[in-house]
């Protein structure tokens, strides 16, 4: 492993920011920190980076114990999400500061910042000052100076919450294709879902200070390992369960009081309540029969245009559910026609309700 953290813990006051972490990243990896705003991922980022002492536990990286060791000896480089460019420096001034701080030689010096100015594709813009360049060209410039230095360990922290939504998308495609050709080791934090599964190898969603889940990106949406896990990372449909019984070795219990439903074959069911989690994408509706191991008479109470898909909003008794589907689709749709709507049971998963 590249990156080992054991046990990690750092305390503010009575607030524990990081909980007891261990987690483990691969060489070569993209792995990313997700979650919402006060949950601890970026104080574990600085912990890692050595901006803040660790409380307890322990980093190591490529095998060296980093943990007491000031940032400057660990060997990892880190983008911010102000980007932290100086103002009054060129691009190549900007791109060769680390590298001048370790009293790099001169020639060297300059074939390295040449060499990352290329590589984010700036070699021509090298005199340029920031101020002259676009939101996404500063991120390039921020990720130049932290690549030319050669770190084990490339850090980022939120670092496209500053750019517009569609530079945004652009630029996770750049790094994430970037982090791919040199195969560097990388650690993201953010809160923003779209960019942590675009861009990752693998993630963390925590909570807390504490993992609350590790895998990829589809392994977390398709299969939460809890109900904040499951709302975290996307859209879902909830419905209690009770008089969970057994027919002709299926599982079978009565939803939301009233539907009686099929439940998918595995998924646990704790001491405590238990919870049918599906995705809106997992529904069907139709006007006729859909097939479904679960099918249910409707009324559909609205559909919302969303571009390429279509929110449908449907009435089942007293309960309401949202089914997703391509737009087209959902165009044959109206809003107090009776339908048809479903789910397949190994579509739903089962969750501890508390």
């Amino acid at each position: 492993m590249s990156l080992e953290i054991v046990d990690l813990v750092k305390v503010f006051g009575a607030v524990r920011a990081v909980d007891g972490v261990s987690l483990s990243v691969a060489s070569g990896e993209f792995f990313t920190l997700l979650g919402p705003s006060g949950c601890g991922k970026t104080t574990l980022l600085r912990l890692v980076a050595g901006i803040y002492p660790v409380g307890q536990g322990s980093v190591r990286l490529n095998g060296r114990d980093i943990t007491r060791a000031p940032m400057h000896r660990r060997n990892l480089a880190m983008v911010f999400q102000s980007f932290a460019l100086f103002p009054h420096l060129s691009v190549f001034d900007n791109v060769a500061f680390g590298l001048r701080s370790r009293r790099v030689a001169r020639d060297e010096t300059r074939e390295r910042v040449t060499e990352a100015l290329a590589l984010v594709k700036l070699d021509a813009m090298a005199e340029r000052f920031p101020a002259q360049l676009s939101g996404g060209q500063q991120q390039r410039v921020a990720l130049a100076r932290a690549l030319v230095v050669r770190p084990d360990l490339l850090l980022f922290d939120e670092p496209l919450s500053n750019l517009d939504a569609r530079l945004r998308d652009e630029m996770r495609f750049e790094i994430r294709d970037l982090q791919r050709r040199i195969g560097i080791t990388t650690v993201l934090v953010t809160h923003d879902i779209e960019e942590a599964f675009v861009m990752s190898d693998r993630m963390a969603v925590m909570q807390a200070g504490k993992i609350m889940q590790v895998g990829r990106a589809d392994e977390i949406y398709r299969s939460p390992a809890s109900r904040f896990v499951a709302n975290f990372v996307g859209p879902i449909n909830e419905l209690a369960l009770g008089g969970i019984e057994t027919v002709d070795g299926r599982r079978r219990a009565l939803a939301a009081g009233v539907l009686p439903v099929w439940l998918p074959q595995s998924g646990g069911m704790g001491n405590g309540r238990t919870n049918l989690v599906l995705r809106p994408e997992a529904l069907r509706v139709a006007h006729g029969e859909i097939g479904t191991d679960n099918s249910f008479r409707a009324e559909i109470v609205d559909v919302v245009y969303l571009g390429g898909n279509s929110e449908c909003r449907v009435k089942v008794g007293n309960l309401q559910l949202s089914a997703v589907m391509p737009s087209a689709v959902a165009a044959r749709l109206r809003p107090g026609e009776r339908v048809s709507v479903g789910w397949d049971a190994d579509d739903g998963v089962m969750l501890d309700a508390g």
